[in-house]
């Protein structure tokens, strides 16, 4: 939460309008508005409320639907009067009952990635006979590490000697078969994420400190 303190509300009569981000995905989820009162009851509960002009009141999203926003972060932008929200949503954001107000469009580039972790979930609890992903579900946790290794091993392997589309290929066929590894163990890639980024800050930081002090 960078320099929330020196917020300028009152550029536009006291409100200031706040975008809502998918923490997982990067997919924008809607915009809305919030005061004081709404920022310091978002903090507070770590769910996303906002100012509703229309009912002239504070408003926490999904509180009568019950597809609430769950905080992550709230960052401000240079100026700051407006702010930028990464939540988890759990349930559609949009009252037209789509993930997103700005379209429920299929997402493209990483954020497929969140959307391939749903659809694992989808068919792991369907169990549909005919889907590859339940039937890897039923036979257990050894078989899956067993693909996982594999398909590894085949990505090495394309590596060294494959063409580059052969790379593409196994190394797509790995994160499958390792998200559906991590849907086993109770686990998101965003853990996974959020391990690397904790690995990248703490490589950082020695670094700036010694920036800072070689002044």
């Amino acid at each position: 939460m960078n320099d929330l303190a020196e917020l300028d509300f009152e550029k536009d009569g006291g409100l200031i309008p706040a975008v809502v981000q998918d923490a997982d995905s990067g997919a924008v989820l809607m915009l809305g508005y919030m005061n004081r009162q709404a920022l310091d009851a978002t903090l507070a509960r770590r769910r996303v409320v906002f100012f509703s002009r229309s009912k002239g009141r504070l408003w926490e999203k999904g509180e009568t639907s019950g597809s609430r926003l769950e905080l992550v972060e709230i960052s401000a932008d240079c100026d700051r009067d407006a702010l930028l929200v990464t939540a988890r949503p759990n349930g559609p954001t949009c009252h037209l009952g789509v993930s997103s107000c700005f379209g429920d469009a299929m997402p493209t580039g990483l954020a497929f990635l969140k959307e391939l972790e749903r659809i694992i979930e989808q068919r792991a609890e369907a169990r549909a006979e005919s889907s590859y992903t339940a039937r890897l579900m039923a036979a257990g946790i050894k078989r899956i590490g067993q693909k996982v290794a594999e398909e590894g091993l085949e990505v090495a392997l394309s590596g060294v000697s494959g063409t580059e589309q052969e790379v593409v290929s196994e190394a797509a066929d790995l994160m499958y078969h390792l998200l559906v590894l991590l849907r086993v163990r109770g686990l998101r890639l965003a853990k996974v994420v959020e391990e690397l980024l904790e690995r990248h800050e703490r490589k950082v930081a020695p670094e700036s400190e010694l920036r800072s002090g070689s002044r």
